[in-house]
């Protein structure tokens, strides 16, 4: 069903793993799509075309999420070719994992909180403004934030921060129907620093021994309850935060 038919999506990103799954599962709803991406261009090329031939339009726009400057152009370009935003999808991201907080540097704690925190701070502000009435904001955050896991303070540290902005924003623009709320996934397996089958051992080790499930999420999972705060199945949902971990408790 088109349940998304006449929505517009704007998703950062979205040129692979979990943002692109999403971007796909959005257009396969009938919704037009504004895929994002840094540097990847020839990715995101072969997202696009993937996208519209679905029978869904869609444009790409490269932007780096942590410069206002190149997010406002984002939003500009969306409302430019669309005329409007129905659903805003914060996605963008970098992981590091594994690294003590003794052994931090500041450079790499800037890098992760100018993308991670300050990057979705700016996306999640452009999206208020710009969204419609009635409209859709998601941020994709991790359950590093609800399970503290060693090795990744300043990742989690870099996603906590814009759960709370969502606690904030459902309040601040609620009133005009809009819905703001979290999706926190586990470890999305074939994506991210799980993209390669034999990648972090101990890590996965350590997880797959968490989750009640005996497995990591897959973007599916994630899509799935994306599709869900999309779509009206969820407009009188706002301010959560939803754990996609098969009952894993820490």
């Amino acid at each position: 069903m088109k349940k998304l038919n006449n929505k517009v999506a704007v998703i950062t990103g979205s040129v692979r793993g979990l943002g692109k799954a999403i971007a796909e599962r959005y257009a396969a709803m009938g919704a037009d799509i504004v895929i994002n991406y840094s540097k990847d261009k020839t990715s995101a090329d072969a997202v696009l075309s993937t996208i519209k031939a679905m029978g869904v339009k869609a444009i790409a726009v490269q932007a780096d999420v942590s410069k206002v400057a190149d997010l406002e152009r984002l939003f500009a370009e969306a409302k430019a070719a669309f005329g409007k935003i129905d659903i805003v999808v914060a996605n963008a991201g970098i992981e590091m994992v594994e690294v003590p907080v003794t052994e931090f540097t500041e450079e790499q704690f800037d890098k992760v909180f100018s993308i991670n925190t300050k990057g979705t701070y700016f996306t999640l502000q452009q999206a208020a403004k710009h969204v419609e009435d009635n409209g859709r904001i998601i941020y994709i955050a991790s359950s590093t934030t609800s399970f503290p896991v060693p090795g990744m303070a300043v990742y989690g540290g870099s996603k906590t921060t814009p759960r709370y902005l969502v606690d904030i924003l459902s309040k601040e623009i609620g009133h005009r129907g809009v819905t703001v709320n979290s999706i926190i996934p586990f470890a999305v397996d074939h994506s991210g620093i799980f993209a390669e089958a034999d990648s972090y051992p101990e890590l996965r080790k350590q997880l797959l021994d968490s989750c009640p499930m005996r497995r990591l999420a897959e973007v599916e999972d994630v899509a799935n309850v994306a599709e869900f705060f999309a779509s009206d199945l969820s407009s009188f949902v706002s301010g959560q935060h939803l754990l996609v971990n098969g009952g894993a408790t820490n």
